[in-house]
């Protein structure tokens, strides 16, 4: 908010207003100067760009951009936050995932920053009788406990529940989640469980444990199957409306039911989707208990935790990045809990250092940048409210498409479900495979000789269900079948770059060819002469200009020599001799795949 000065003094006054209008046509003026002739609407529309859900974010947004009044931190809808001091006293809750038996690494954590521990017990975690020994040294009435115990997780929350009294924790001390999730247990193998324990164990923590909750709703299985943001919504929603109907029918009341659900959300490297998504679903949360008659137990309590599909094996050091900006993007969202995946994370189990840099990201944004201080940061940002606004809309009728099915267990396992998360995945590796989203260090600026970053493997996850899919996957089966030829020969696969002309025309599109080869595993190489590189396919690299007048001698040239396949870095166009086009846009995947085929690599 601008506060004005004593004599009303405002800086813009000496300037004209402007119109909306008059800005579309500054607009295009410079996009009459690049060959694109649109104006009005049109022009603004061309600088707009397309996020899945049918949604676009435009250039500009103004004060005519309007949203419904978000309202008040603490206060329904909760869009500000779900408290009415936010996360502004300690920061949020830095909760770190644990799979293993490692008590040790449980306690390092504790002692250097984190704040609260999410065990994955049972089949592909901690054997549930040896949770005692991992939780040894722990100090339960400090630090929350969040299990992940799939089909076991009465056994797992009864071993916990048996620690506390143990340990001489009062009832009322104890916090965290017992981590009930059936769908979400569903929608990753293909097998659900009972009800019944759950509802006890929900009854017994809203009788008994008021720090506790029984149930998670678990969003990253739709979110790792390839779902957008608004799918993500609007599964999350429909899962915890189920819960609530089970809840209430076994004698909760509506209060009770809504006290004793979390929600867990992906946070991605895409900053505002994310804070939009987050600011989304507790407005969406609201809804529902205004629907349900108990609006003021509608705040909605997350736990944000770092997409896995969008970290990548190769290089997996960028990882560090994608996690900081999607940390920043959970706690700038509001998220009550927030969990950084360590960066080598896909690659096995996580070392002490890769634990300690996971970890410290939260505590450098929260003691450091101070982004806790301010409670709802990007409120009030026009682009935020309406991105929210329309996220909101897209989730809700996600949800009611699913409840149209007969509610999400029916949509699971007619299988409609996993056939619209898939076709939302289809789209998205088209514009990956054409790298209209980059990946940096797979699809962008690889580096062939990096040296493999080896990990103890992790426990298997549980599988049968909803696929897990990666942003890397298309191009890291492309570099596996590189690194195969390289055991078995010694060699990669190779392209010699052919460069015309001198280095100003034909530097730029070689660093293109070399960036897109690599991608693939293909090894390029521009010294010497293509005969003594040892490749068998080569890339014309040089302008437009000297393509037209150099790219057919150059080309036939080439196969006089041997050359069994000629690319050219550039637009396709009429150049005799020339089997295929390399250009922005283009599907790399397939043509790299091609190009290890036509050479024998498998």
């Amino acid at each position: 908010m601008t506060v004005l000065p004593d004599d009303g003094l405002e800086l813009a006054a000496a300037f004209p207003d402007v119109s909306h209008e008059q800005w579309q046509g500054l607009v295009a003026g410079v996009l009459r100067k690049s060959g694109k002739d649109v104006e009005g609407a049109a022009a603004e529309e061309a600088l707009s760009t397309a996020l899945e859900d049918g949604l676009r974010t435009r250039p500009l947004y103004t004060a005519h951009d309007t949203a419904p009044d978000p309202g008040y931190p603490g206060f329904a809808p909760f869009v500000r936050a779900g408290r009415a001091e936010g996360n502004t006293v300690g920061g949020w809750d830095v909760r770190q995932r644990h799979a293993a038996a490692d008590g040790d690494a449980v306690l390092a954590d504790l002692e250097n920053g984190v704040t609260s521990v999410w065990l994955v017990v049972g089949e592909g975690g901690i054997p549930v009788p040896s949770l005692g020994r991992v939780l040894d040294g722990v100090y339960l009435d400090l630090a929350p406990v969040v299990l992940d115990a799939g089909p076991d997780v009465e056994a797992a929350a009864t071993e916990l529940l048996r620690l506390y009294a143990e340990r001489g924790v009062a009832k009322e001390a104890a916090r965290g989640a017992l981590g009930a999730d059936p769908l979400g247990h569903e929608a990753r193998t293909g097998q659900g469980y009972g009800f019944g324990a759950v509802a006890a164990l929900a009854r017994r923590c809203a009788e008994e444990y008021p720090g506790l909750r029984a149930l998670t709703v678990d969003a990253l299985p739709y979110h790792e199957a390839g779902g957008s943001a608004a799918q993500e919504l609007g599964c999350s929603l429909a899962t915890a409306v189920t819960y609530l109907r089970e809840l209430t029918a076994a004698g909760l009341s509506a209060e009770q039911a809504f006290g004793q659900v979390e929600f867990r959300y992906a946070a991605t490297a895409d900053q505002f989707l994310t804070i939009a998504k987050l600011r989304a679903a507790r407005r969406l949360w609201a809804r529902v208990a205004q629907v349900c008659g108990v609006p003021a137990a509608g705040a909605q309590l997350q736990h944000a935790v770092t997409s896995p599909v969008m970290m990548s094996r190769r290089d997996p050091w960028v990882n560090m990045l994608r996690t900081t900006i999607a940390t920043l993007a959970a706690g700038a969202g509001g998220a009550d809990a927030v969990t950084v995946l360590p960066f080598d994370d896909a690659l096995g189990l996580p070392d002490a250092f890769a634990r300690r840099i996971a970890r410290n990201t939260s505590t450098i944004l929260i003691e450091e940048s101070h982004l806790s201080r301010v409670i709802d940061p990007a409120g009030g940002s026009w682009y935020v409210e309406r991105l929210t606004d329309e996220l909101a809309h897209a989730g809700w009728e996600f949800f009611q498409w699913i409840e149209g099915l007969g509610g999400q267990a029916a949509a699971l396992r007619s299988q409609r479900l996993g056939q619209e998360l898939a076709e939302t995945w289809r789209a998205r590796s088209a514009k990956l495979a054409k790298r209209r989203e980059p990946v940096t260090g797979v699809s962008e600026f690889p580096f062939l000789a990096e040296r493999p970053v080896e990990r103890r493997p992790a426990p298997a996850t549980p599988s049968g269900g909803l696929p897990r899919v990666r942003r890397d996957e298309a191009f890291e089966a492309l570099r596996a079948r590189s690194d195969a030829h390289l055991a078995a020969t010694g060699a990669r696969p190779r392209v010699f770059l052919a460069t015309i002309g001198p280095a100003a025309a034909h530097t730029a599109r070689a660093t293109f060819a070399s960036n897109l080869f690599q991608a693939g595993g293909l090894e390029p190489v521009t010294a010497g002469t293509f005969e003594e590189s040892g490749a068998t396919e080569v890339c014309l690299c040089s302008s437009d200009a000297l393509y037209a007048e150099q790219a057919q001698e150059e080309a036939e040239r080439l196969r006089s020599v041997g050359a069994a396949h000629v690319f050219l870095a550039g637009r396709p166009g009429q150049y005799p001799g020339v089997d295929s086009y390399v250009f922005a846009g283009c599907d790399a995947v397939a043509v790299l795949s091609a190009a290890l085929d036509r050479m024998g690599v498998s």
